[in-house]
């Protein structure tokens, strides 16, 4: 104490206060504490290796500034990777920015922590400044600059820095192969990838997660499997990362026989597994259809986790089954927004709105609180059931919560106002999006088709165009639609001909569909049987009942015995298309054949349906 009275009365008050703020808060030892007193470059480097939180880094950083050892160039290096450790990656960034010429060392560590970080561009950033410095990158630089392309599929610069390692003569590393290898995967270049595999001399159990992983993304299956045979052929033995990528792509494609193959192999090995291979085998039954395998494998597991529950949730109400996902979600020991998400969106998949909209008031009741995903689904139940008042309650809780509004949020608000008819509130919030996707132009698009707005809708869709967001299919059958309500005939085949010469986009059947009702609304009822005969694919019942539509406006009882041919052959017996024929003979006084149609309600068990609401029928047909 009386060694640092001596100071000056200001040095002395701050020296008083940090050694005690280190042994009231942070419990440094004694002998740190002494050394802490008369800090040298010397001992530095020992009080820093002993720092346990960013606390005590920043006390001996406050010494290191008030004994004037700023300059020290290794000091200040240990202080940045220290930084860097404890998570506080601004921190760091600004010791890092205050000195003069930092070194490869500093740099290395940087780029580590952005790459780990929610802002991986940085580490990009900052390797070219590194190299802009003259500070040539070593096998260190490398594996985490390219982790950070990876995260953000920045192409072209995993491309650049591929190149660079080849000139540095850093290409035969294998970490550094790793990370070439995974940029690849996660840009989608699956051939670029497997050249970099098997130039690998001497591939690591990562080599071959990474290719199977980049197999199992792209849904190559076949390659899956012979990338696991040639694996056991060299002798190696997986892990898990190695067990969730097979039964991942099992999953995706419905590929029961590589799903049960390697649960075989895990059975018959006893390879130890965790909780996240055993969660991939319950989900891989689940969406294999083997309900009764997933439901053993799930009743076997010693843990469960929410993902457990989740898959078997899920696993039911995909199959329609949401008495038995219910019954799986009641007994979730303790319920988080995940699992209320998963039943709430099980019911709006089967169109059981308010059914989700009262677990939503369960889940509230319970504590949990709504996220992105809640909010969605909520949004997407109000919109159809045309419920503006629940879709209000939904907005203001958002904005009342200063919830951010992620893109997906503005759209489901969006889509939402625009079906429950506030076209202009939709509008609104779309002009005031910061940022737009192709569902946001889809959106928008679509609520202007539906309020027969088709001028507008192109207006929007040439908007789109020159704002470089490239349309998608949805993006055709929303402007088609808009074309049809407002009957824009030319405007529609003009579009309708663009989907393929100008974009590429093979029309579906929806595309065909809305063409066949643009083009019987105005009466071309022989141009709307021309394209029928045209469409590379079979009409379904939704083109059929446009052109049947047409023929009840326009009194073409002929065509419309056609359709009802057609129908029968499909085996489809909705009352309402019947209903639509019977009530057209009526109208031409055909009173036998209406009979008939009757007849054919009767004989198949067809009840008429009750009378609903428009916004309801708008509901339903959305679905």
């Amino acid at each position: 104490m009386s060694s640092v009275l001596k100071l000056k009365p200001a040095r002395a008050i701050s020296c008083l206060f940090s050694v005690a703020a280190i042994h009231t808060q942070t419990q440094i030892s004694s002998t740190i504490l002494q050394e802490l007193k008369s800090p040298t470059h010397q001992n530095l480097h020992c009080l820093i290796d002993q720092c346990f939180s960013l606390k005590q880094l920043k006390l001996v950083h406050t010494q290191i500034i008030l004994h004037g050892l700023t300059t020290q160039v290794l000091t200040l290096g240990k202080l940045v990777s220290s930084s860097v450790q404890f998570g506080d990656l601004p921190y760091a960034h600004h010791l890092f920015d205050q000195i003069p010429q930092p070194n490869k060392f500093m740099f290395n560590h940087l780029i580590k922590g952005y790459s780990n970080s929610n802002d991986p561009t940085m580490s990009l950033l900052l390797y070219r400044r590194m190299v802009s410095a003259g500070l040539l990158p070593n096998q260190f630089t490398i594996p985490f600059v390219l982790k950070a392309c990876s995260a953000k599929s920045c192409y072209w610069v995993g491309v650049c820095v591929h190149a660079q390692c080849i000139k540095l003569g850093l290409g035969s590393h294998v970490c550094v192969q790793n990370s070439i290898l995974t940029v690849y995967v996660a840009c989608g270049l699956i051939l670029s990838a497997r050249r970099v595999f098997d130039d690998i001399s001497e591939r690591s159990l990562v080599s071959w997660n990474s290719m199977i992983a980049g197999y199992s993304k792209m849904g190559l299956s076949k390659e899956v499997v012979l990338l696991f045979r040639e694996m056991q052929q060299v002798g190696l033995e997986p892990d898990v990362f190695t067990l969730v990528g097979l039964l991942s792509v099992s999953s995706k494609h419905g590929n029961l026989d590589l799903g049960r193959s390697v649960h075989c192999y895990i059975v018959v090995t006893g390879i130890k597994t965790d909780l996240v291979v055993t969660n991939a085998l319950v989900d891989m039954y689940a969406k294999c259809g083997c309900l009764k395998y997933a439901e053993s494998v799930f009743d076997q597991m010693l843990d469960k986790d929410v993902v457990s529950w989740t898959c078997m949730i899920n696993a039911y109400a995909n199959h329609g089954l949401i008495d038995c996902a219910l019954r799986f979600f009641n007994q979730v020991p303790v319920k988080n927004v995940v699992s209320w998400n998963s039943i709430i969106w099980c019911h709006v998949q089967e169109g059981l709105y308010a059914e989700a909209v009262e677990l939503f008031y369960r889940m509230c009741g319970s504590g949990v609180l709504p996220n992105d995903a809640t909010l969605v689904a909520i949004l997407s139940c109000s919109s159809h059931m045309g419920d503006l008042a629940l879709g209000q309650q939904a907005h203001n809780y958002i904005w009342d919560n200063n919830i951010t509004l992620s893109v997906t949020l503005c759209n489901a608000i969006i889509d939402m106002y625009a079906k429950c008819g506030a076209l202009q509130t939709a509008m609104d919030i779309f002009f005031g999006m910061p940022e737009k996707n192709v569902v946001s132009w889809n959106v928008v698009i679509g609520a202007l088709a539906l309020h027969g707005f088709g001028k507008e809708a192109i207006e929007m869709f040439e908007k789109m165009r020159a704002s470089g967001v490239c349309p998608d299919e949805i993006t055709f059958t929303g402007l088609l639609s808009a074309c049809s309500h407002s009957g824009l005939v030319d405007m529609g085949k003009h579009y309708f001909d663009m989907m393929n010469s100008t974009f590429g986009i093979y029309p579906d059947v929806e595309h065909y569909a809305c063409m066949v009702d643009l083009l019987g609304r105005r009466g071309f009822l022989g141009e709307a049987i021309s394209l029928i005969q045209k469409m590379p694919i079979k009409p379904d019942i939704v083109v059929w009942s446009a052109l049947l539509g047409a023929c009840r406006t326009y009194g073409n009882l002929a065509i419309g015995k056609q359709i009802m041919k057609q129908l029968l052959e499909l085996g489809r017996y909705d009352s309402g298309l019947y209903v639509l024929l019977s009530n057209m003979y009526s109208e031409s006084q055909r009173w036998d054949d209406m009979k008939n149609i009757r007849k054919i309600l009767d004989e198949n068990g067809i009840k008429k349906c009750r009378a609903i609401s428009f916004i309801e029928k708008t509901c339903r047909e959305s679905i």
